[in-house]
């Protein structure tokens, strides 16, 4: 199923008619607050008020033309404006690919210094990089490493799947990097990536104790992003165990998803963020997600028939 669903997240004919379908933008509904920045605002101050500020991403990879990564880069200063004066905590995170990589390296990373800059300035909140595919990992680093050396206030996305991530760590651990960590999304051959679901949890669980300590020890930013409710409790009890502060565990999860554990970690102390997603270009995004966790077929297909 999961081989299935990311094999139709990369197919062209897909992309162009499921999102004019309107079963299915119903049944997207549970994952994003709607198309536009207004949506995903007014669903940030909702979150705000329970004490969880959010994290924006407006999905859409790959652009073809600089002229769209131009546009994209205009759009989140736009968006950066928005939430200041709304007075919101929502730090903004970024695919490279949105801001022109498979086109200009230097365009991408001038329009990553020019968001970072801006989110710094106006919302004293960091900036964060996701991770793609493994076509961009070396030119994800190495923007990133160049980018860092500018500006303190930017983050990068890790992946748990990822078999070079624990060397990776080291690069990223002398820049002091702030990291978030995710399971990993993209379909990739054994050489790249651990195929086992177990064994990527596995994976994540001891790149969690690694980087508990070295939060405990240097006060690094650490970014757990997952809703496994049995791995968050591992760490929780690492975190004890190790006697980290409960205020510098930190835990990110989609917006629509385990949302009573979001309020549940908060009450209890731990910093939670949602990620709010919204744009016009959710289909791959929305594929990945469904495969993330195929079960939730069975709800897209029961909103469907409802």
């Amino acid at each position: 199923m999961r081989t299935i669903l990311l094999q139709l997240s990369r197919n062209q004919w897909m992309k162009e008619h499921v999102p004019r379908w309107k079963f299915v933008r119903r049944a997207v509904r549970r994952f994003m607050p709607g198309e536009t920045v207004e949506d995903a605002l007014d669903a940030a101050e909702k979150f705000e008020r329970e004490g969880i500020p959010a994290v924006f991403t407006r999905l859409g990879e790959n652009v073809t033309e600089m002229e769209q990564a131009r546009e994209v880069c205009d759009y989140y200063l736009d968006a950066v404006d928005k939430i200041a004066e709304r007075g919101l905590n929502v730090e903004i995170s970024v695919k490279l690919t949105q801001l022109g990589l498979d086109l200009s390296f230097d365009a991408a990373l001038e329009y990553c210094r020019e968001i970072t800059c801006k989110a710094g300035n106006r919302l004293g909140n960091e900036f964060f990089i996701d991770m793609e595919g493994s076509a961009y990992l070396n030119r994800t680093l190495e923007l990133y490493s160049r980018l860092k050396q500018e500006f303190d206030n930017t983050g990068l996305c890790i992946q748990a799947y990822s078999h070079r991530v624990n060397s990776d760590l080291d690069d990223l651990f002398d820049l002091n990097a702030s990291l978030r960590l995710v399971k990993g999304a993209y379909k990739e051959p054994p050489g790249i990536a651990i195929q086992s679901k177990k064994k990527v949890d596995e994976n994540f669980f001891a790149l969690s104790q690694r980087t508990l300590r070295r939060t405990k020890e240097h006060g690094t930013r650490m970014i757990y992003a997952t809703h496994d409710e049995k791995l968050i409790a591992r760490i929780v009890d690492e975190a004890k165990q190790i006697g980290l502060p409960d205020e510098q565990l930190e835990f990110q999860m989609l917006y629509g998803i385990k949302t009573s554990l979001q309020r549940e970690l908060v009450q209890k102390g731990y910093k939670v963020r949602v990620l709010i997603a919204y744009g016009e270009s959710w289909y791959p995004w929305y594929m990945r997600r469904l495969a993330e966790r195929p079960a939730n077929v069975w709800f897209v297909l029961k909103n469907i028939i409802r």
